[in-house]
């Protein structure tokens, strides 16, 4: 967003953007923008690819409690929240860090929960042939929160099961109960 745009936004609901504590508050808001959307510029593959290992593992690995902030495509307010990504390696396993860099990557766009946490699930199983791969993001919206039906308490809860946890009743039902 550049900092006109961000005047024009001000000026807009009567404010002077030239106004002492409003002075500078289209850098600081253009450079914040540039910060929550800088998951269009990166590339999810080429994230994932620079840490792949192979592992002798065909158990599940699971990192829960990733922090998520992302950005309602409906308001343009933001969600946040925690995803929990699982899968069932086959000699091959990720980088821990490219996990949390991956959501990222997919957070840091106008998004809806529901298509962040299938995009997330989607990139993570084919890279490695996973047997499986488990997504769930827990998210507050502040849309809900703050404006319309005002629901401070309210969470929504997404999954994207795929392979072998979308088809086997006990892989979903371990990685549910490891993840809380």
């Amino acid at each position: 967003m550049t900092e006109d745009t961000v005047k024009k936004i001000i000026e807009s609901i009567g404010e002077d953007p030239a106004r002492e504590g409003l002075a500078d508050t289209p850098k600081r808001v253009s450079k914040a923008w540039g910060h929550l959307m800088q998951g269009y510029s990166q590339d999810p593959a080429g994230i994932l690819g620079k840490a792949i290992f192979s592992e002798s593992c065909d158990q599940m690995v699971i990192v829960k409690d990733i922090e998520v902030y992302s950005m309602c495509e409906h308001h343009m307010l933001p969600f946040f929240g925690k995803c929990h990504i699982g899968y069932i390696a086959k000699g091959r396993v990720y980088g821990v860090s490219k996990l949390a860099r991956l959501v990222d990557c997919f957070s840091r766009r106008l998004q809806l929960q529901e298509r962040l946490t299938r995009q997330i699930a989607e990139s993570l199983m084919g890279p490695i042939d996973a047997e499986g791969v488990g997504v769930v993001i827990e998210a507050r919206h502040l849309c809900m929160m703050m404006r319309g039906v005002s629901k401070q308490n309210s969470v929504m809860v997404t999954s994207s099961m795929l392979g072998s946890f979308r088809d086997e009743p006990a892989a979903r039902a371990e990685f549910l109960q490891l993840i809380g």
